[in-house]
């Protein structure tokens, strides 16, 4: 999977003196890893540095994560003082994360509320959910609604309440819908750019310098399925 962000495409949300929110792209990883690939927070920091002709090293917070085959809203923090502050609300579930979801079988429910318990495969990089708590557990919450339906797929519209890793994905194979294109939770082919229809697609929070609300929408991908939402 390839990294197709650099400096001078970058797709720039919202811009202060304090935070930055990008639009991610599939392939694009938030924070380096182990593949040694470039990371968007270091993207970002070349951007920032061209833009404002910063000498030296550029400060660049990295506040949350997106899977690398997941698209839409990451927000990183310009100044210490907002990295802080933002870690603290998302740590304290004060912001309102709503995603966009792809996935092949229309759930029984046009909306429900789900509630499970995840359990981390560290060495397949993998969760698994369960019904009932178990060792090593932690629990997970959604809500979901079916906004609309496409001729082989249904589009729903996600708030999430916790943040498990892959939760979404995790969550809506264990109703019966994967999400298109992951191969890992269950869904029986790709995409051919590698990713998951999985976008997180609008962010509420307060600022954390002007405390004024923030609502940030992101554009999804342009992509056959994706336009036709």
């Amino acid at each position: 999977m390839k990294i197709i962000s650099d400096k001078n495409n970058l797709q720039i949300l919202h811009e202060d003196n304090h935070i930055i929110v990008v639009n991610k792209r599939v392939g694009d990883i938030v924070q380096g890893d182990k593949t040694g690939d470039k990371p968007l927070s270091e993207v970002v920091k070349e951007y920032i540095k061209d833009k404002y002709n910063k000498p030296g090293e550029v400060f660049l917070g990295v506040i949350h994560r997106l899977d690398r085959p997941t698209t839409g809203i990451v927000v990183f923090a310009r100044t210490s003082k907002a990295l802080s502050r933002m870690n603290e609300m998302f740590s304290n579930r004060e912001t309102q994360k709503t995603y966009w979801a792809v996935v092949k079988n229309k759930p029984e429910q046009t909306t429900a509320k789900l509630v499970h318990y995840l359990k981390r495969n560290e060495k397949n990089n993998t969760s698994k959910a369960h019904l009932k708590e178990v060792p090593d557990s932690k629990i997970a919450s959604l809500d979901y609604t079916v906004f609309k339906e496409l001729q082989n797929y249904v589009a729903l519209e996600i708030n999430l309440h916790t943040g498990r890793h892959h939760q979404i994905r995790v969550q809506l194979a264990a109703i019966g819908s994967p999400i298109k294109g992951d191969l890992k939770y269950g869904f029986d082919r790709s995409n051919p750019d590698g990713g998951i229809h999985l976008h997180a697609r609008k962010l509420f929070f307060i600022h954390p310098v002007s405390k004024e609300e923030i609502t940030i929408i992101a554009p999804t991908p342009e992509e056959t399925i994706w336009n036709a939402l």
